[in-house]
């Protein structure tokens, strides 16, 4: 008998991937993990019955997590990465020499040993001597910080269950706070496409406002997330993420990947129409 995974977006919509074989399931003390092994999409990671991310994709993800920030601010030193546990946003930053530490805060110890052993090709740079891994709540984490970091990255799961904390007025406050003078925040702002998602981006995008003076969102393509239309947020109490990219800089890095590049750097921050009504309101 054939075996399927469903990936529900909606009450009536829902993605259905053939599975070849299930790797690893188990409950840890915050949610739900498995590990599947798919022939389209090679090794996809599930968390509480959503895919967080598949091994065909997940580089568009984490690259749009990293780069943009990095061809704006190429010297940037000091990276705190909120959730992460998977590696992907690690090994994007790994990339630069010029980082000297990655404080990275994931809840879940578990999920970063099941990641390590069925994804060693994200996970590969955790273990390096410039990150350090916190295995606590993100808002209390970064709760008694102020002026530690030139970049925070919010890979965070949905705003439900565990993650629902890093989705507040406070918490992105606190990531202000935590932020050098000319800091840059990312996170990842989901889609804009189903009703109760693009509600979410609405909401989000407002507390963002609220607390930087500096807010642009940004949009990429990953097939396997909810509608493949997915947004990133970017918050700075300086940079422009347009006005102020160092493409001669970052281009003569030549770091490699395989989605960004800085011809695109532009193009993501056009939105399509329909987000920018979604977000004018809230602007």
């Amino acid at each position: 008998m054939d075996l399927w995974f469903n990936d529900e977006h909606t009450d009536t919509v829902k993605l259905s991937i053939k599975v070849e074989e299930q790797l690893f399931s188990q409950q840890s003390s915050e949610q739900h993990i498995d590990v599947l092994q798919t022939r389209e999409f090679g090794k996809i990671l599930v968390v509480d019955g959503d895919i967080m991310l598949t091994e065909k994709d997940e580089f568009i993800y984490h690259e749009l997590l990293v780069h943009v920030a990095m061809a704006v601010n190429p010297n940037i030193k000091e990276v705190l990465v909120i959730g992460g546990g998977d590696g992907g946003v690690v090994r994007e930053l790994m990339k630069y020499d010029s980082i000297d530490i990655i404080d990275v805060v994931e809840i879940d110890p578990l999920l970063v040993d099941v990641c390590k052993k069925y994804l060693p090709e994200m996970a590969c740079s955790l273990d390096h001597e410039k990150v350090h891994i916190y295995n606590e709540d993100g808002v209390r984490f970064i709760r008694s910080l102020d002026d530690e970091y030139d970049l925070i990255i919010i890979d965070s799961p949905n705003p439900y269950g565990a993650g629902e904390g890093l989705f507040t007025r406070e918490f992105y406050g606190l990531c202000h706070k935590a932020l050098h003078d000319d800091g840059i925040m990312i996170n990842q702002h989901e889609s804009p496409f189903y009703r109760d998602e693009a509600f979410m981006v609405q909401r989000m995008h407002q507390k963002i406002v609220q607390s930087f003076p500096i807010v642009k969102v940004y949009q990429g393509f990953i097939p396997s997330y909810p509608s493949g239309h997915w947004l990133f947020g970017f918050a700075s109490k300086a940079y422009h993420p347009l006005d102020d990219i160092k493409e001669e800089a970052w281009n003569a890095l030549d770091i490699p990947t395989r989605y960004y590049a800085t011809r695109l750097h532009k193009g993501i921050f056009a939105l399509p129409v329909y987000v920018e009504e979604l977000l004018k309101d809230v602007e």
